[in-house]
């Protein structure tokens, strides 16, 4: 590996970490807290260590595909840690590990908190602890590509950065790779732009409606209230974040291709229409058990409150407006088949995504057909229009028994460490391995995670991360053979 060409990309995710550090800086300075010094000290620690970095090693080579997966894991990493500092010094996080928890949980767009009053803590810092998401929305390395040279190895970062989805989905860049993570994020502001106006709109403050669709686009689920969404108990709130977190699921390469003009690029999309499917089905079953059972008194009250829940929890945002726990064991059954889902390839969401389901059922379906209906028939599985290599459909097999073996496995490491119960403790390994935050039972949506050991939490962080890479950029490093020259 080319060590002093990681050195310098970390020196740039070091710069860019430390920049992002003046807006909550402005924020604390605007709000007169006393949490201006921490965070003015943090940002100079961050620049200090990555300019340095980044000058000593000008004369740098290509990255190659090691390099980028390297990088992927370590990076993500480094910038937790560093941007834990201004909660350690400042004191509303005194321990690094819960720091660090917070933070990569921030970055990688999980949600889940250590903080028991959010709302004690300083403006400067909560704007910092939504900005990590509004960073690792759209991943940190796909904005860290934008200020490195041509010819840095740009498109290996991006593709070790990538979900398995996206291979599937054979989502094409231009060939500068530069100019189009450009156009994604300005797609990617500016629908942060737009719901900012609107919730501003509805009444919302200008500080809880930034921090409120740096959580919502980005499928992450960080609120400035204890309540989550519920706090505000507004319909018109609940409907529009609704309505992004449901944009936010959709891959950005689509709603790139449809700003061009390119409305084909919808009507082939297999993906898309499974998506919507999902949402439908999922959406109004719950609402008529919430109906039905009595949870709501009104039809409309039982379809805003379990599509908000079901929008949440299927793309991975993890905010709430209502307890579910309390909800009918049916409904939060749905829900729990929800979590294992995730929404679209090349969107800001995580967990297993529904390209996978879509080539998963085509292959059970072939299978069958063919077993026992057509023996002699050669059967082809079409994605988008064309056909899905056996490779492909192999890797989505692969990447599904993986996600499932390491809930299972995860779950029982979580017993051990915390002594949990079984479900609280597989619910908090889906909820950090999925990225989406709240889960079930101690961990549910009226709880958090900071009863948890120390040793837990990091079990947990490395599960964001793992989840948030989609699995094999993290796990490759456990190979012995990619150490080898």
């Amino acid at each position: 590996m080319h060590f002093p060409s990681i050195a310098h990309v970390m020196g740039v995710l070091l710069i860019v970490t430390g920049c992002s550090m003046s807006l909550p800086i402005a924020c604390s300075y605007i709000y007169h807290e006393d949490d201006l010094l921490p965070l003015i000290y943090s940002a100079i620690t961050t620049m200090a260590i990555g300019i340095p970095a980044f000058l000593s090693f000008r004369k740098k080579n290509e990255l190659n595909i090691k390099d980028g997966f390297f990088i992927a894991v370590t990076g993500w990493i480094v910038v937790s840690a560093f941007s834990a500092i201004p909660f350690m010094i400042h004191g509303s996080i005194p321990s690094f590990t819960d720091a660090f928890f917070e933070m990569i949980s921030g970055y990688t767009t999980t949600g889940a908190t250590i903080l028991n009053d959010i709302e004690a803590v300083p403006h400067g810092l909560l704007f910092w602890r939504s900005q990590t998401h509004l960073l690792g929305g759209m991943g940190f390395l796909t904005l860290a590509i934008i200020f490195l040279p041509h010819g840095m190895g740009g498109l290996r970062l991006f593709r070790a950065e990538s979900s398995p989805g996206q291979v599937i989905t054979k989502e094409k860049f231009k060939p500068r790779n530069r100019d189009t993570m450009v156009r994604l994020w300005w797609i990617y502001i500016a629908l942060n732009l737009i719901q900012v106006v609107l919730l501003i709109f509805g009444g919302m403050p200008l500080f809880d409606a930034l921090c409120t669709s740096f959580g919502t686009v980005s499928t992450s689920g960080y609120a400035t209230k204890n309540a989550s969404i519920g706090a505000y108990n507004s319909a018109y709130f609940d409907w529009v974040i609704t309505i992004f977190m449901f944009l936010g699921g959709l891959s950005f390469v689509l709603i790139y291709q449809v700003l061009k003009g390119d409305i084909k690029a919808l009507k082939v999309n297999t993906e898309l229409r499974w998506y919507i499917g999902f949402l439908i089905f999922f959406c109004g079953a719950i609402t008529l058990i919430l109906w039905s059972k009595g949870t709501y008194a009104s039809i409309l009250d039982a379809l805003r409150y379990g599509t908000f829940q079901v929008m949440s929890l299927l793309t991975t945002t993890g905010f709430g407006t209502a307890d579910y726990d309390l909800w009918p064991h049916s409904a939060q059954m749905l829900l729990y088949m929800v979590c294992f889902i995730g929404a679209c390839a090349g969107s800001t969401t995580s967990g297993i995504k529904v390209v996978h389901y879509v080539i998963i059922c085509k292959y059970m379906y072939s299978s069958v057909r063919k077993i026992f209906f057509q023996p002699m028939a050669v059967v082809s599985l079409r994605l988008n229009g064309r056909t899905i290599d056996d490779d492909i459909i192999s890797l989505a097999l692969c990447y599904f028994i993986i996600n499932i073996f390491m809930v299972l496995v995860g779950g029982f490491i979580m017993t051990l460490t915390d002594n949990m119960d079984y479900a609280s403790s597989m619910s908090s390994v889906i909820s950090a391995l999925m990225n989406i935050g709240p889960g079930f039972g101690d961990v549910g949506p009226t709880h958090n995670f900071a009863f948890i050991s120390d040793t837990g939490k990091w079990f947990l962080s490395w599960n964001m991360l793992v989840g948030r890479l989609e699995m094999f950029s993290a796990l490759v490093l456990f190979f012995p053979s990619f150490w080898e020259k």
